[in-house]
């Protein structure tokens, strides 16, 4: 009997495989369904209600998509539609974002930030400003929301990607609402807080002050822009209208500072702040910046100007960006749009490329448009000089799934939202009660919480023909304020700083400022012919990257905290070698993009190669000593700075916690002008006292931590190895269920450069050594020959994970090479791999 009993349970052991092996193809089978079906559809034909003539969609085999169309209603309702083909996701999410309801996608760990940006109130910024916008651009928004309702009539529900499967797996999904043209706004306040003012620094600036430390001191800690050192972009005697009378005079822009108290307000000011960079970047931070730069057709090959951007944004994915081209094919009177560049997925027309006329770039000008008011607040009202005025109210509730919803009230002075009160909980604090100094709310006066036309002006941009018609472009681009650096075909270049820039009265913007003083009030806005603008400067050169805009001659405050330009400087001086070489090629404004030069490193080397250190910590110094400063993936000498760097800053600044100083340009222009003075009270601390102690301090606890990452062999030690970027999906990528992390995000890939250096992969030196801001672009224009322009994406153009084109460029990305930017129609088609035709 028991050897009749094998064969059975063997073939029941059989069977039972079998099924298993049917069932887990039948799981892989729907898991590839799940995953492919939001893909879509690249060729043949769409029927798209709405539309008023054919519509062709061209993408080549990285995704790039070019649109053909007869009326600028179809042009943009065909945008619509694309973005959402590719990255209804991600647009989905940033309008939960902008509007305080990430919550009600993702439960309770979301309602401190929904309550910061609910306090100031985004999206109803927004929908005011859709009101005040011109007619054209009205009609364009709202083209751009039927193309995407219309897809979501065939795609909206949990099929629309895989993120809204999951969330239904999660939690029951959401109700998917349709595209209104304010969710196209509210994203452009999401980017003026990336690019904001200085609302970290004047926190900062304010808890120190409240903290004891005097003015003397915090002086140091944030020096004035050193002129001599890094040059600005441009100088006075340059701009537009140097002869002009400014219609405005300022005292000295160093002034008295706000009041000290309010120190608790503060505290929760910065709380609520440090929570929101999670879902939108670090907001307002000089050391996440961009560069840019033109060169006169003087000094290139082709005799016709040459242009470069790559903005530095916080590392996501899929990237910021979306490549397209948008191309009338009708009458240019009723559709003036043939422009190809980048832009973001939700809005339509183009940010930042060329058309068949112009290029244009951007970098932050970083104006201070952002001021902190403590406020004297007595229950329901708050003194505002020698009256009591009421408290305004709006009633918020913060839908949070898996808990109980959050009910808010936003209060507001005249000054703007008090922004103290959003905080974790409760999201909402007791009002303060009247005292000496202010009852201890702190509100938030910023020229994007008041609706302004800088989508009128992405419009005129992409219509722009030449120099005069970009300048009045510019006109409209009031948030966030930018260097623009522009180039055309006619061999122009030029710069131009656009934006509200508010004009004080007393205070400058430093310090937090009493609320209840009107001599504190911005009593106007600078005029946009009194902002620095230059044609065609003698140099042949517009460089931007971040640096004083202006030299310190110029006639108005813009701000005093600027990056302090060792990356404006470098390219600078990589400019004027490439100009004494010339002439300049395309080849050439790409290596500029991938320098590594570490121009900050320079004062400190000679330093830490003369500290007493043996050991393995000798034997890394010797590494340092044949550093040629480039900060190249190869580098044992850049592993080894960049390592005692994040060493050196807490050490040196033990006594600034919990403010901590930046380890980004104000970190390394401070740090250099202190190894001068090896007697300053600065290099006393608990743990190393005096100058060489703390360098060799920071030195040995640098190879302590490289021996544990990479062995004991300096020699073997790779700056890559440490440096490296994991591209994480700005939602689920950091779930914290490692599977769910697997499915969107992608990497690690290693890259040079580092904060302030031309290849800005910006690091956290508080949190190691990963890269979390970068180059979130590249690109190239040549304006003799649009279609050998160049460019690259930091991922790609879907946003599908697994789609092809969801992250074909990162590698691209990472080793510094770029893509053929196919621009004219010939260009186009010939690089086409896919074309679908939407039909009405």
């Amino acid at each position: 009997m028991g050897v009749l009993r094998k064969p059975v349970l063997l073939r029941v052991l059989l069977g039972l495989l079998a099924a298993i092996i049917v069932l887990a193809l039948l799981a892989a089978l729907l898991s590839v369904w799940a995953v492919r079906r939001p893909f879509p559809q690249t060729s043949g034909e769409i029927d798209l209600p709405g539309l008023h003539s054919r519509v062709e969609v061209v993408r080549d085999e990285h995704g790039v998509t070019n649109i053909y169309a007869d009326q600028a209603h179809d042009l943009f309702m065909a945008q619509g539609f694309t973005h959402a083909q590719d990255r209804f996701w991600e647009m989905d999410f940033r309008r939960h974002v902008t509007s305080g309801r990430v919550a009600e996608l993702f439960g309770p760990d979301h309602v401190e930030t929904d309550v910061f940006l609910r306090t100031m109130g985004w999206r109803h910024v927004a929908e005011q400003e859709y009101e005040l916008l011109d007619e054209d651009t009205r009609a364009h928004l709202d083209s751009y929301a039927d193309g995407v309702n219309a897809w979501l009539e065939q795609n909206g529900d949990a099929s629309a990607s895989l993120e809204h499967s999951l969330l239904t797996v999660m939690n029951g999904g959401h109700e998917i609402e349709p595209w209104q043209p304010a969710d196209s706004l509210a994203w452009l306040k999401a980017m003026a807080w990336d690019l904001s003012g200085n609302m970290s620094e004047e926190t900062e600036r304010g808890r120190l002050l409240a903290a004891g430390f005097d003015e003397e001191q915090i002086g140091e800690l944030y020096p004035p822009y050193p002129f001599e050192e890094h040059a600005p972009t441009t100088v006075t005697e340059e701009h537009a209208d140097p002869a002009a009378e400014p219609s405005s005079t300022e005292e000295d822009a160093r002034r008295a500072p706000g009041p000290a108290g309010g120190q608790d307000a503060l505290e929760r000011v910065a709380d609520s702040v440090g929570a929101v960079p999670d879902l939108l970047g670090p907001g307002g931070s000089p050391d996440l910046g961009s560069n840019a730069w033109a060169v006169s057709g003087e000094h290139t090959e082709s005799g016709e100007p040459l242009l470069a951007n790559d903005p530095h944004l916080g590392a996501s994915m899929p990237s910021t960006w979306y490549q397209m081209g948008l191309h009338c094919t009708g009458p240019a009177e009723e559709c003036p749009y043939d422009v190809s560049g980048f832009g973001f997925s939700g809005l339509p027309g183009v940010v930042i490329g060329q058309n068949e006329s112009i290029a244009w770039g951007f970098t932050n000008l970083y104006p201070d448009v952002m001021d902190l008011y403590v406020e004297e607040v007595d229950g329901d009202t708050h003194r505002y000089g020698d009256e009591w005025l009421p408290v305004e109210t709006r009633e918020e509730t913060v839908r949070v799934q898996g808990g109980e919803d959050v009910d808010i009230t936003v209060r507001s002075t005249v000054n703007g939202p008090i922004v103290s009160d959003a905080q974790a909980g409760a999201g909402q604090r007791e009002a303060g009660q009247a005292q000496d100094g202010g009852s201890g709310d702190v509100s938030l006066k910023w020229t994007a919480l008041e609706p302004g036309g800088t989508a009128d002006a992405i419009f005129a941009m992409n219509r722009a023909r030449d120099w005069e018609d970009f300048r009045e472009a510019a006109r409209s681009f009031e948030v966030p304020s930018q260097n623009l650096v522009y180039a055309d075909g006619e061999g122009n270049i030029g710069y131009q700083a656009p934006g509200k820039v508010p004009v004080r009265g007393e205070g400058d913007g430093r310090f937090p400022a009493p609320g209840w003083d009107p001599d504190h009030a911005w009593e106007d806005y600078l005029p946009f012919e009194e902002l620095p603008s230059v044609l065609n400067p003698e140099s042949g050169l517009v460089i931007t990257a971040n640096q004083a805009s202006v030299d310190d001659e110029y006639a108005h405050m813009l701000t005093d905290d600027w990056d302090y330009g060792y990356r404006g400087q470098r390219i600078n001086d990589l400019a004027e070698e490439a100009l004494a070489d010339g002439p300049v090629g395309v080849q050439d404004m790409e290596r500029m993009h991938m320098d590594s030069y570490h121009l900050a490193a320079e004062p400190l080397v000679p330093h830490l190669l003369g500290a007493d250190v043996d050991g393995v910590t000798a034997q890394a110094q010797e590494q340092l000593a044949d550093w040629d400063l480039y900060t190249g993936a190869d580098s044992a000498g850049a592993a080894f700075y960049q390592a005692t760097w994040r060493h050196l800053l807490p050490t040196l600044f033990d006594e600034l916690d919990p403010v901590g100083m930046g380890d980004g340009s104000r970190g390394m222009y401070v740090v250099n002008n202190l190894l001068e003075d090896p007697d300053s009270p600065w290099w006393e601390g608990e743990d190393a006292d005096g100058r060489d102690e703390v360098l060799a301090a920071s030195m040995d606890a640098a190879a302590a931590e490289l021996t544990d990452l990479l062995g004991d062999d300096p020699s073997e030690w790779r700056w890559g190895d440490l440096h490296t970027l994991t591209a994480t999906h700005e939602s689920f990528g950091t779930s914290g269920i490692a599977v769910v992390e697997r499915l969107f995000n992608r990497g690690p890939v290693e890259s040079s450069g580092g904060g302030s250096i031309v290849n800005a992969t910006g690091w956290d030196a508080s949190e190691g050594f990963g890269i979390v801001t970068v180059p979130s672009m590249r690109m190239v224009v040549d304006l003799s020959d649009r279609d050998a322009s160049t460019w690259v994406n930091l991922t790609g153009n879907s946003g599908h994970a697994f789609h092809g084109n969801y992250d074909d460029q990162l590698d691209l990305w990472s080793a510094g090479e770029t893509l053929p930017w196919a621009v004219s129609e010939e260009a186009v088609r010939g690089a086409g791999s896919d074309e679908l035709t939407l039909v009405p």
